[in-house]
């Protein structure tokens, strides 16, 4: 996990911003990391946004994404044609560079080879975009159509064997398209190309660090929450932890954390939540057990949608009722993230789809009686625990890994009840203390049990048993945008297997989920 990363202030606007259009490329969010990795501030907007509510939001610069569209289709992803004449920096990458060229009088066309995977471009002209870099670039190419023509005003700056047009610059009008991708890891100079962008042809400042985001922030909260008192949900998690602190050096004791058991914790959590808030963090949390409200809620529910929206507005009841206990504080603090937003829904009608409810972003009621503050609503998970650390959260909190806010019950797939909560959690806390024993917990971005709703025939003891399926996740990732199964040892997973078996009543059989992300998510519902 990489422990460094740029951060940058969301709790209002900040002045200089680069906006991505998102035409559906499974790469939006990485560009977006990858230019706030250059220390600029970045959010990914829907790509039907009119050319003048894009200019009134001030950009620096703006990026037309990639996408899995051809734009020789009908019907295929547009923009308002008038932002590229406001004036402003645009970089497109793939389908935004074919896009670009079609909009301005260019040709696309089917291209006769596809290309897919490395390729070498060849530098033309260096201009400012490829300042500093070589004569070839290795890159990483993904589009089966092609700019077979340049638009007017503008210079072909890179090609490939294959690809007559693999980047065009209209210097004059700082409009500039690349045919690869510079966010992803296989174009080793892309962060480069995308640095020289923002500062060389931009004109960006940067220089946006943890410091600036914590300082800004505070600053910002205490003058919207004023003498009020704000109610602040946490989980113990490394989201909702970091928010508590955060909101704790704003306006200390007008905070009041609330820890809600639902009953669907891991092991041992509520003890482990309640000993660090008082011992590590200095910070008053008001307990309170739900365990039975919350399972009579999601009793007969099978839809992990439903079991997200459930939870959800579960949350917010009993929310209000220890509001009211605590005097009806105006404000709900929650622990939002970029990838919960992102996930729950498109970026103003873009065409990403709804990949799932966050129930900290879809699964709230209509008639929320608080007004929200998420200072973390557009950071990314690494950018959030380098918040943490710079606030003095103890490391072991800081770097524990994700734990979703629905808890146990998108873990265990189909109807929640208390006997198979208490199977997943012993499962899961063993899967847990192996990682930890063979000093893979730290390697790993996320790891847990899921309790599937089917059976399977083993032997024990000589006899015949019908008992219950664990399957174990572990995965690698960044930011939890993208991931891929971890190459856990064998000797790991074998101990790991016999001790779920041998000590979980109820399971008799481990097996070990080797999907990515995409296609797959990392959580199972």
């Amino acid at each position: 996990m990489n422990k460094k990363a740029a951060i940058v202030p969301v709790a209002a606007p900040p002045d200089e911003r680069v906006l991505i259009l998102d035409f559906g490329s499974q790469y939006t969010q990485l560009i977006a990391r990858r230019v706030r990795e250059c220390g600029v501030y970045s959010e990914i907007v829907s790509h039907e946004l009119s050319a003048s509510d894009l200019a009134a939001r001030r950009p620096a610069a703006i990026i037309f994404s990639g996408g899995p569209a051809s734009v020789t289709a009908a019907g295929s992803p547009t923009c308002d044609p008038k932002i590229l004449r406001l004036g402003i920096p645009v970089l497109g990458i793939c389908y935004g560079m074919q896009l670009m060229a079609k909009l301005l009088g260019g040709e696309v066309w089917s291209a006769p080879r596809r290309e897919y995977g490395g390729a070498t471009i060849q530098i033309r002209k260096k201009g400012e975009l490829f300042r500093g870099l070589g004569d070839h670039l290795a890159v990483w190419m993904s589009h089966g159509d092609e700019v077979t023509r340049a638009p007017r005003g503008f210079e072909v700056t890179a090609r490939t064997r294959t690809s007559p047009v693999a980047a065009m610059a209209d210097a004059k009008h700082r409009i500039y398209g690349l045919q690869f991708h510079p966010e992803v890891v296989h174009t080793p100079k892309g962060k480069e190309i995308l640095s020289n962008f923002l500062f060389r042809v931009a004109g960006c400042r940067g220089g946006w660090t943890t410091k600036s985001f914590i300082e800004t922030t505070i600053s910002q909260l205490r003058e919207r929450i004023g003498p009020e008192r704000v109610l602040c949900g946490t989980s113990g998690g490394v989201d909702s932890t970091v928010l508590a602190a955060l909101l704790y050096r704003a306006i200390g004791d007008q905070l009041s954390c609330v820890f809600i058991n639902n009953g669907l914790l891991r092991k041992d959590e509520a003890r482990d939540v309640r000993r660090a808030f008082r011992e590590d963090l200095g910070i008053k949390l008001n307990y309170v057990d739900a365990t039975s409200r919350f399972l009579r809620a999601l009793r007969g529910v099978n839809s992990p949608e439903r079991k997200r929206r459930i939870i959800g507005a579960t949350f917010i009841r009993v929310f209000e009722r220890q509001a009211k206990r605590l005097g009806n504080p105006p404000f709900l603090a929650q622990g939002t993230l970029y990838p919960d937003v992102i996930e729950s829904s498109s970026p103003r009608g873009g065409p990403s789809v709804t990949i799932k409810t966050h129930h900290n972003v879809g699964g709230l009621p209509s008639n929320l009686r608080f007004k929200l503050i998420e200072p973390l609503r557009y950071l990314f998970k690494d950018e959030v625990r380098e918040v943490g650390e710079a606030l003095g959260v103890p490391p072991q909190m800081v770097w524990r890994h994700p734990f979703p806010g629905p808890g146990l019950a998108v873990r265990v797939l189909g109807e929640v009840n208390r006997r198979k909560l208490d199977i997943l959690r012993e499962a899961d806390a063993i899967f847990i203390e192996e990682l930890h024993r063979f000093d893979l917990y730290d390697k790993i971005w996320q790891a847990f049990a899921v309790l599937l709703p089917v059976k399977a025939v083993g032997v024990m003891g000589d006899e015949r048993t019908y008992a219950n399926v664990i399957a174990l996740r572990a995965v690698t990732s960044r930011d939890g945008m993208t991931a891929d199964w971890a190459r856990l040892p064998e000797p790991a997973l074998r101990a790991i297997a016999n001790r779920v078996i041998n000590e979980v009543k109820g399971v008799n059989r481990v097996v070990y989920d080797v999907s990515s992300k995409p296609p797959s998510t990392i959580e199972w519902e």
